[in-house]
């Protein structure tokens, strides 16, 4: 099966060769003799009918300082590709929804991964209030009288934007900390959506597990050690990643909820769980594949292609 693949993602001249998911998925799609086509989501576009994107064809090597090579600029309809990669990173506001709805208007005759309804439908923060058995004490509010009351009922709390991601604007604030009015004047300030806060897990400290899921199965999972100093674990601001397995816990935690995933069309997913607790399921461009590979020798990019090529397959 030879497969013509479009990867709609941030500039991949500037990602991290040893880190960057898309990357490793770009790179074991050519290994399988697919083709692969890059442009980023402001280049996409509708027009009188037909899904648009401007970008270029790739070659991939795994060569520091020269891992791509570009053919010319062009616009091509994405009904002509076999399979899209929705993989640009959040913010999940207006535009990357907008991303979704007009990828719906292609899926699923050209395939998209992961499926843009249920990425639309499912942010990472949200998802997981299917589950609040699973879950840390929750809120989502804009109210800070009612962040009081939670604080003042659970102590430590942790309080992020709702549609953030890489750990930005996430604060752990303490029972006696003067903060919270400050922040929240900053948050509301800066738009209209609510704040989601949650009880502060003290085992964070050893680590926010990362497990990554493949069409609803687990296949390993990492651990994102913080730096000192830090309430926050994410690669992105410095946590360091270790090799973990999974416990008894977390494979119940899949085993709730691999089915729904699977069902959705959510192909490559990642769960952060802390001490038992799920507290996100990143279906928008989850990240970790790489050190799980030189962790544990699981090549999870095969396994992601396995199953999309089950899945087209199964369509004839």
């Amino acid at each position: 099966m030879s497969l013509y693949v479009a990867l709609q993602m941030d500039p991949i001249e500037n990602v991290s060769i040893q880190g960057d998911s898309s990357y490793r998925l770009g790179l074991e799609a050519e290994a399988r003799g697919h083709r692969l086509f890059e442009y980023t989501a402001d280049r996409l576009s509708y027009s009188e009918g037909r899904v648009l994107a401007t970008g270029r064809k790739i070659t991939l090597r795994r060569e520091e300082g020269n891992h791509v090579t570009f053919g010319d600029w062009e616009t091509v309809d994405l009904r002509d590709f076999d399979v899209v990669w929705l993989r640009q990173d959040p913010p999940f506001d207006m535009a990357y929804i907008t991303t979704t709805h007009l990828l719906d208007r292609v899926h699923p005759e050209t395939y998209v991964v992961n499926d843009p309804f249920w990425v639309r439908n499912s942010p990472e923060k949200l998802l997981v209030l299917d589950f609040p058995d699973l879950t840390p004490p929750t809120l989502i509010t804009r109210n800070i009288e009612d962040i009081r009351a939670f604080r003042r009922k659970h102590g430590d709390i942790i309080v992020k934007p709702l549609y953030g991601n890489g750990g930005a604007g996430v604060f752990h604030l303490r029972p006696e900390d003067p903060n919270l009015s400050s922040l929240m004047e900053t948050f509301t300030a800066i738009n209209r959506e609510p704040v989601i806060a949650q009880k502060y897990l003290p085992a964070v400290v050893k680590g926010d597990k990362r497990v990554i899921l493949v069409d609803g199965e687990p296949v390993g999972a990492i651990n994102r050690v913080p730096a000192a100093g830090e309430a926050r674990s994410n690669m992105h601001v410095g946590g360091r990643p270790e090799p973990v397995g999974l416990t008894e816990r977390e494979r119940e935690i899949c085993a709730r909820i691999g089915p729904i995933l699977r069902e959705k069309g959510l192909i490559f997913t990642g769960i952060d769980v802390i001490d038992g607790w799920l507290t996100e399921i990143n279906v928008t461009s989850p990240t970790g594949i790489q050190e799980l590979e030189r962790f544990d020798g699981i090549n999870a990019a095969a396994l992601i292609w396995d199953a999309i090529e089950r899945r087209l397959a199964a369509r004839g």
